[in-house]
């Protein structure tokens, strides 16, 4: 086997022989490109262009309950936008994608449509308030729609674009007050909590009975103030028990009934002592005298004014005294004159009338009357000591009560360590459910005012600066590209297939071939020499050549003028750049 040319001029050559060949093949496969790139359905992208502002109060005065960065915003708006139901009511209603509709899935239909839907953040160089460092922060977005027809993407990107500013809005109205209504249960589920520990406390508070720890000092204070005051009041006690002996000692050595007489020898009375001695006369006058009798009337009258300046009612005391004067001097009358003496028999008198008066006062007051003292210094003891009795028996009564409030404080004291830990304990939690309530106040105050920035559209918000134009050239496929591709592809496989075809002919082209292929030289090499046919078939290859040559550049420009520039536009163009426009 010979082998193949390997230098320029065998290359050539080989071209010279294959260039049908490499030709019609280039031009087939050129011709199937062409095909491809005009046959594509071309896709119309309609781009709107949307502006994340910031909130115009400056959010060191409101701060926004809507936390999250606007990337992620975006892409979970994008998501919410992009649901099944949305892009299935979209697809509908203005007809998309008929052929995927008659011959695919819903799903492929929905892989077709998120397909079709570009979102690009635009992002810049910005300076943080608070660190005062660059950082990179998306400041706005791209939404685009790739559409059949100009007027269809434009439609649907608008939709889109409504879709997304709404979501927005409504994202962020949610979002302000699902945070109130969440900080309104926290509180309102913390002040529910605080009222039944209150409630806990208060019942603590009373079973405890003041054995509380907070009321250790005063507990301690207290049983050492009624500490000193019982040892007072034993000093006291000890004082009046000496002066109540004193004074009972004082009282026995006195008579109780010796009179008060004057320096004349009178005895002295005073308005009872006076009253007494007219009611013991009215008694022994009223035996012998009638009502009607002047003294009887006069003594009636004078016992009446005293009784009312005295203020004593009639007893049975002071006519038992009378009574027991009067019998006894009876009896001495009876001794020295007899039982008929008319003083006698006067005595009797006085003596059965005083017995009728004190049995008449028996029935009215007490039965058995009490001989009072009538000693002033007697009298005057007896009083001090019936005080002294009365304040040693109320001193005893202070000092029992001391006693039991000494015996209540120290087991206050005694009962606070063994009470003391569940108290901490239910104080503790109302202490921090307090300081978490008035924390969760502020923070639902703060939300209250966020809410009412999201809602008169005061916060972060989406601005829709570049509405979806009208496409005015497809944006898909790129057919310059596809067709430059095709060409390239086009003239790589006719060249290779040139090449295959010389390396399967094994025909001997040359002297050199055939002295390699015999190991010997030739004797001598006749030079071809072409026939008329030879002639006439070489110009019409030429013509075909030239038809094909000029067929595709007829192509080249009709896919100039399409692809690229129109031609009567390039045209004036370089008259223009000529200066002849």
């Amino acid at each position: 086997m010979a082998e193949k040319p390997t230098g320029l001029n065998e290359r050539l050559d080989v071209l010279r022989r294959r260039r049908t060949q490499i030709l019609a093949t280039g031009g087939v496969l050129f011709g199937l490109s062409l095909a491809v790139v005009f046959l594509l359905p071309p896709k119309y992208r309609s781009t709107a262009t949307i502006l994340i502002e910031e909130q115009e109060v400056p959010p060191d005065l409101v701060r926004s309950t809507v936390s999250s960065f606007a990337d992620q915003r975006i892409q979970t708006i994008k998501h919410q936008v992009m649901s099944r139901s949305n892009l299935l009511r979209i697809i509908q209603q203005y007809g998309l994608y008929e052929g995927v509709r008659r011959r695919g899935t819903t799903e492929e239909l929905l892989e077709r449509m998120v397909d079709d839907i570009r979102i690009e953040v635009i992002s810049a160089e910005v300076v943080d308030r608070r660190t005062l460092h660059p950082i990179k922060a998306t400041i706005a977005f791209t939404l685009a729609y790739d559409g059949e027809s100009p007027p269809l993407a434009q439609k649907v990107a608008n939709d889109l674009t409504s879709l997304f500013l709404a979501e927005n809005l409504k994202n962020r109205e949610r979002h302000a007050q699902e945070t109130t209504a969440f900080l309104k249960r926290e509180a309102t589920d913390l002040a529910s909590h605080i009222e039944k520990l209150e409630k806990k406390i208060a019942d603590f508070k009373h079973r405890a009975d003041g054995a509380l720890p907070e009321l250790i000092q005063l507990n301690m204070q207290l049983m050492n103030q009624v500490d000193r005051e019982l040892t007072d009041v034993d000093q006291r006690i000890n004082a009046e028990e000496e002066r109540k002996s004193f004074l009972e000692a004082q009282l026995a050595t006195i008579k109780p009934n010796t009179p008060i007489i004057t320096a004349a020898g009178e005895r002295l009375l005073d308005s009872g002592e006076r009253l007494k001695a007219v009611r013991a006369q009215y008694a022994s006058a009223a035996s012998y005298l009638s009502p009607e009798h002047p003294d009887i009337i006069k003594m009636k009258k004078e016992i009446e004014a005293l009784e009312k300046e005295t203020g004593s009612p009639p007893n049975a005391e002071e006519l038992a005294k009378r009574l027991t004067d009067e019998q006894a001097t009876m009896a001495t009358l009876r001794e020295r004159y007899g039982s008929d003496h008319p003083d006698v028999v006067r005595a009797g008198k006085i003596v059965s009338s005083l017995e009728k008066e004190i049995q008449k006062v028996s029935q009215l007051h007490a039965p058995s009357p009490t001989v009072k003292p009538e000693n002033p210094a007697y009298i005057q003891i007896q009083a001090q000591l019936a005080s002294s009795v009365s304040t040693l028996s109320a001193l005893r009564t202070t000092r029992g009560e001391l006693k039991s409030r000494t015996m209540l404080y120290a087991q206050r004291l005694e009962k606070t360590p063994a009470i003391e830990p569940e108290y901490l304990d239910l104080t503790r939690d109302r202490d921090n459910s307090s300081q978490k309530y008035q924390e969760i106040r502020s923070k639902l105050l703060e939300a209250q005012v966020s809410e009412g920035l999201e809602i008169q559209r005061k916060g972060e918000r989406f601005s829709l600066i570049d509405p979806p134009d009208l496409p005015e050239k497809p944006e898909k496929p790129n057919r310059p590209a596809l067709l430059f591709l095709g060409l390239v592809l086009s003239v790589a496989g006719g060249v290779g297939f040139g090449a295959a075809a010389e390396n399967m002919d094994h025909s001997i082209r040359s002297a050199d071939m055939l002295r390699e292929l015999v190991q010997a030289p030739p004797l001598g090499v006749i030079p071809f020499i072409p026939s008329d046919e030879d002639h006439a078939r070489m110009a019409q290859r030429k013509r075909t050549l030239l038809w094909i040559g000029a067929g595709m550049f007829a192509l080249l420009l009709v896919s100039a003028h399409v692809l690229w520039l129109p031609l009567d536009v390039a045209w004036f163009t370089v008259l223009r750049k000529l200066g002849l426009g």
